[in-house]
């Protein structure tokens, strides 16, 4: 009986696989050729299909620092080819493409593919040859690319696309959301019969972002900066235009700068950064009239109020703190103080307001903040300040009182002086003017995030007395003859530990600065200008012509008429 069982199961095995074998000859003998091409036929692709990136224009929508164009390319499918034309497709490619026959032939027996890549960028003579041509498996295909036509201009400003197209840097990177649109994943299944198409959502393309920025104002800012590096051997520098009312970036412009194209040819990251928006600095001198502004708007000083310097140094317990060369420079009004920017009036002066006083100002000026721009930015909250109040170190408030041991951006200052200009509010400073999209605009709108940093009459006066050192011997390379100019220069040692090295204490060289605004008495523009370890001793060498020379560029660009008219000269 067992072994009937035994012969019984195993006849039932000897059955099964004898049908199985069977149903595998039928499936790849009889009929292999059929399910393998169906097999072939009813593929599924996925495909990530992304919507066209949003463009950057400057405020006058016409000129461009970042767009999308679309690029033609040639691809083969080579499961469509048929046989019998393959020499004389690739005879024909050859012809219009340039494309070797050898490598076309290649590409056109690959088993299994639908899409071999050929030629990109192609001409429209080229497209229009391929497109001409009668024969299966032969295709037009389209790539977009981000494309910056100024290739280093406005480098910073812009940033660029990385390969996984996303935004990296400058607008690029703080809009990137905005800019990039919506995508969506398509699942093709091919079959005999065609394409079958299935998506669960819808594409939207970017939005297109308008620019404050004045294309011809960044233009000559970039150029007029690029020289003065070159001219003055410095390392790096920043020019910063902004408009005192809206609180718009008019130029943003920064050397060395990089090709946007090219941006991955970069070894020295750092180039990438926004020097006005992320990089610190001490401003020296060119703080000297926020301590001012604070003092004359508290009444703690008159500009006719005097101090005498009798030693050209402070003495401080084991410290002292001296002018420039430790000159001494007698009875000085306050006016005076700031022409010869002399260090040991601005700790008077600091004294006087009190330095409960004076911290609330330099924080009601926003240097404890953020500078609040629409764009990629770095702040130091200056904790230093709060500690030597605390602990009663005076010797570091007297620093800061003329700008040393202050760290911040030139956004900073730029922000700062909006306010004194503008007759004592405080402006969000705006990069972007509008946002546009399909279902309409989003316009910016100034905002005061400030009002009355300092009165009317602060302001007032503190713009005579920063016209009044434009006009002395210190800043007069800053003048322009037809127009009351206010402004200051600075010149600040650098720490070794912004030089990258691992010391304490300051280095020999220099952040030279100059910031003042024109008209000075109904003002239409801001100007910063920093330059990074130029050979120059101080910045009225430096720094202050280059300032007078975009300043006399966007006055004349702007029509403004002459303040006075006497002794005028022809330039």
């Amino acid at each position: 009986m067992n072994n009937i069982r035994i012969n019984l199961i195993f006849f039932v095995l000897i059955l099964v696989c004898v049908v199985l074998l069977g149903r595998l000859y039928y499936l790849q003998i009889e009929k292999g050729d059929r399910y393998k091409a169906l097999a072939k036929g009813q593929q599924s692709i996925v495909q990530e299909v992304i919507g066209k990136r949003g463009d950057i224009y400057f405020r006058d929508g016409v000129n461009t620092l970042a767009l999308t164009q679309e690029y033609p390319y040639l691809f083969l499918s080579p499961e469509e080819i048929e046989d019998v034309f393959e020499e004389e497709i690739a005879d024909k490619l050859t012809l219009i493409t340039g494309v070797l026959k050898e490598d076309l032939l290649k590409k056109s027996r690959v088993e299994g593919s639908y899409y071999q890549i050929v030629k990109k960028d192609l001409s429209e003579e080229e497209v229009s040859l391929i497109t001409e041509l009668d024969y299966k498996g032969i295709y037009i295909g389209k790539e977009t690319k981000r494309v910056y036509p100024g290739k280093d201009f406005g480098a910073q400003l812009s940033g660029f696309i990385n390969s996984e197209n996303e935004g990296q840097y400058g607008i690029e990177g703080y809009y990137n959301d905005v800019l990039s649109g919506k995508t969506k994943v398509i699942k093709s299944v091919k079959s005999p019969w065609g394409f079958l198409f299935n998506s669960d959502e819808e594409t939207s393309d970017g939005e297109d972002v308008y620019l404050t920025i004045d294309y011809n104002i960044q233009f000559k800012a970039e150029k007029i900066l690029d020289n003065a590096i070159k001219t003055y051997e410095a390392k790096s520098g920043t020019i910063v235009v902004a408009d005192p009312y809206t609180g718009e970036i008019l130029a943003l412009a920064q050397s060395p700068r990089f090709d946007l194209n090219n941006y991955n040819e970069v070894t020295d990251f750092s180039v990438y950064q926004n020097s006005a928006t992320q990089l610190l600095f001490e401003p020296g001198s060119i703080f000297k009239p926020i301590t001012m502004a604070a003092a004359l708007n508290e009444g703690a000083v008159t500009p006719a109020s005097t101090f005498d310097d009798k030693y050209g140094c402070r003495q401080y317990k084991d410290y002292k703190v001296c002018n420039y060369k430790e000159r001494a420079y007698g009875l000085s009004t306050m006016a005076q103080i700031l022409e010869n920017s002399i260090n040991t009036g601005m700790i008077f002066v600091e004294e006087q307001l009190g330095h409960q006083s004076f911290l609330k100002y330099v924080k009601n000026f926003g240097f404890f903040n953020s500078t609040n721009i629409d764009f990629p930015s770095t702040y130091y909250a200056n904790k230093n300040l709060n500690e030597a109040l605390e602990y009663n170190i005076e010797v570091s408030l007297g620093n800061a009182s003329f700008g040393q041991g202050v760290l911040l951006t030139p956004m900073h200052m730029i922000k700062a002086y909006l306010a004194i200009a503008n007759g004592g509010d405080l402006i969000k400073l705006n990069i972007v003017k509008k946002i546009q999209s399909e279902e309409g605009e989003k316009v910016f709108e100034t905002e005061v995030e400030k009002e009355d940093v300092i009165s009317l009459k602060t302001s007032t006066e503190l713009t005579n007395m920063l016209v009044s050192v434009v006009d002395g011997s210190y800043s007069k390379r800053a003048k322009i003859e037809g127009y009351y100019i206010a402004g200051k220069s600075g010149t600040s040692q650098i720490p070794y530990s912004s030089l990258n090295q691992n010391k304490a204490g300051y280095s020999s060289e220099t952040w030279q600065s100059f910031i003042g605004y024109a008209p000075a008495y109904n003002p239409k523009f801001v100007v910063l200008v920093k330059l990074d370890s130029p050979t120059t001793t101080t910045s009225e060498y430096s720094a202050a012509p280059t300032f007078r020379e975009i300043s006399k560029y966007i006055l004349d660009y702007y029509k403004i008429p002459f303040d006075y008219s006497s002794e005028v000269t022809n330039e």
